[in-house]
């Protein structure tokens, strides 16, 4: 079909021609996936672009000023960029707004200035420009916008003559990178570029509006999967933030990055700094950068655990927690679960529960900030983004969360099965714990051995509902101080305890509500409470592993510890310094056990 003249954009316009270029993305992620080596072989590269489009689409709507469009366009995609390729392509998009003419609608000539324009920007902002990439099809392409705005007649025609040379310079990818050359695969990030300006070619071929909206994009899944042991990952966590007023220069910013790993990529402006860098300590690095500017945004993967899904992962069913699992890095490392972290916010600053404020920094801050933190649910698209990921990889899903009385983790995380589930057809079950900490831990625990010894997804999650129901934990607090800061306790009943020096014990009802199992007039007191209630439920019923958990008390911690090695004659699953969500409420000095019945 002849594709429909038009000499001119508008808002309107750009807008579908988005949707069309974002849609093939999506619908593609899965064969992005694919062929992801470069920089790191970690399987995410087309979740990380379809994040990012879907983002844009799923919250903007049509402008007619094409120079607002695109500002809108531009300022979205930078917000929810995600990944290497993620952010360069915001760059990208960024430039083409900043060197945007201010006219409702734009003719070739001014949109093949602002493309060329917007090209030192993407490589500006990169701190070691790498050729074969997604940098050089953006790079050839705006060239050859620029070298034929006079040959065309209107952005139908240059649009569609230009798909030739982006096939080209794809193809070339694959020569310029010796990892591309080795895996015999184009660039992953360079790939989702080609999709985007393909959408748009078959849009301007079909102008069908109607048609564009009328389904949900499917995710195509026929794609085969190079089952080899992958390169080692040198920097396993893709650290991203958003930084608001900066108070430095962007190259001084980029020196102070690149001291704490690589793949480092800096774009927008000091107002607004989008930052991207692969580091093995995310809770070091934003320590620092706290003192540059306010970290309004964290997002960080894991991409040892991303490259073990796509080649070398133990079993077929994926397992996912939140960062109120207070299980040790050890356990959740070996049986390769899936950690969505919680929101943690000092005063404006945001962070990233254990990943980016680990415990030991939290505690201290605890005592020393005039903030008291707050925290917030892990989001729908942070439970989209890693589900469809698993689900380009995995046969099933199974994700356990904290009780759905504490947060709204678990039913963000539901919504977002229902839909990933119907995009990629995979099964995935939420299950809700009703509980918090290592309570919810060995639920994770017992569902993790379930799948190494085999047992089939539907009677995995038929039996969670048991081992839920036999889930422990009883909590001793040192003070209500904390649980009165954070609004879970009134003023008046925390002075009243005070001046009675009164210590609750804090347990978790059938429903998952917490409740005040009892109280004493010493932490001592609480915890000899709790070990002597503990006698009396387990004579019937053997205790199948627990876990002791503190909040920088490990003399509390150590005392359990012998307690209930003399009681079960068995030693802790593991002892924990409970995560910072949680620790927030239990307060500094918490010592708490969590047991599961046999």
């Amino acid at each position: 079909m002849e594709p429909s003249l038009y000499t001119d954009i508008d808002g309107r316009r750009l807008y579908y021609m988005f949707v069309a270029g974002a849609r093939k993305i999506i619908e593609n992620q899965a064969r992005l996936n694919s062929i992801n080596v470069f920089p790191v072989k970690d399987g995410d590269t087309g979740t990380n672009m379809a994040a990012t489009v879907r983002s844009v689409i799923e919250t903007l709507k049509p402008e007619r000023s094409y120079k607002a469009m695109m500002g809108l366009i531009a300022e979205s995609s930078l917000m929810s960029a995600r990944g290497n390729s993620g952010i360069i392509f915001a760059q990208f998009l960024y430039g083409v707004s900043k060197e945007t003419a201010a006219d409702p609608q734009i003719t070739v000539d001014q949109f093949a200035a602002s493309i060329k324009n917007s090209v030192d920007y993407v490589y500006k902002a990169v701190s070691d420009p790498v050729e074969g990439t997604m940098l050089t099809i953006i790079r050839v392409w705006a060239e050859f916008i620029d070298t034929n705005r006079s040959h065309f007649k209107d952005f139908s025609q240059l649009f569609v003559k230009s798909k030739k040379t982006l096939e080209k310079a794809l193809a070339d990818t694959k020569t310029q990178l010796k990892v591309l050359e080795k895996a015999d695969v184009v660039d992953a990030g360079a790939n989702a570029f080609f999709y985007f300006i393909e959408g748009m070619i078959d849009f301007i071929k079909q102008n069908n509006i109607r048609e564009l909206f009328q389904a949900a994009p499917q995710v195509d899944l026929a794609v085969s999967h190079d089952e080899t042991i992958p390169e080692e990952v040198k920097f396993r966590f893709c650290t991203e933030a958003i930084l608001k007023n900066v108070t430095i220069e962007h190259e001084e910013l980029t020196k102070k990055l690149n001291e704490h790993g690589d793949s480092v990529v800096l774009a927008g402006a000091k107002e607004t700094s989008r930052i991207h860098i692969h580091t093995n300590h995310p809770a070091t690095l934003f320590d620092k950068l706290k003192n540059f500017g306010t970290i309004t945004f964290q997002k960080v993967d894991d991409m040892l655990r991303q490259s073990e899904a796509v080649y070398n992962r133990k079993w077929n069913i994926a397992l996912v927690t939140d960062s109120a699992c207070d299980l040790p890095d050890e356990l959740i490392d070996s049986y390769q679960i899936h950690l969505l972290p919680l929101n943690i916010f000092f005063g404006e600053n945001h962070y990233l529960d254990r990943l980016t404020i680990r415990p030991e920094q939290f505690y201290r801050r605890l005592e020393t900030d005039p903030a008291f933190p707050k925290t917030a649910q892990v989001n729908e698209t942070a439970f989209r983004n890693l589900y469809a990921h698993l689900a380009s990889h995995y046969d099933a899903i199974i994700s356990v969360h904290l009780t759905d009385k504490f947060s709204g983790t678990y039913f963000s995380g539901v919504k977002a099965a229902e839909q990933v589930s119907k995009e990629f057809n995979k099964p995935i079950a939420v299950i809700d714990s009703k509980n918090v900490s290592a309570g919810m831990g060995l639920t994770v625990l017992r569902i993790a051995e379930a799948i190494e010894e085999g047992m089939p997804f539907d009677q995995i999650v038929e039996r969670a509902t048991t081992w839920v129901a036999d889930s422990r934990i009883f909590v001793s607090v040192k003070t209500l101080k904390y649980m009165v800061k954070g609004g879970r306790v009134s003023p008046l009943k925390g002075l009243l305890a005070r001046l009675m020096n009164v210590n609750p014990i804090v347990s978790m009802d059938p429903d998952g509500k917490s409740m005040i199992f009892g109280k004493t007039y010493s932490q001592k007191a609480n915890m000899e409470k709790v070990m002597n209630h503990v006698k009396d439920i387990t004579r019937d019923r053997p205790v199948w592993k627990y876990v002791v958990l503190h909040a920088n008390n490990p003399g509390g911690a150590q005392w359990y510890s012998d307690a209930l090695s003399a009681l079960t004659g068995k030693s802790p699953t593991a002892v924990v310094n409970i995560s910072p969500v949680i620790g927030a409420n239990a307060g500094l000095g918490a010592a708490s056990i969590a047991f599961m019945y046999e």
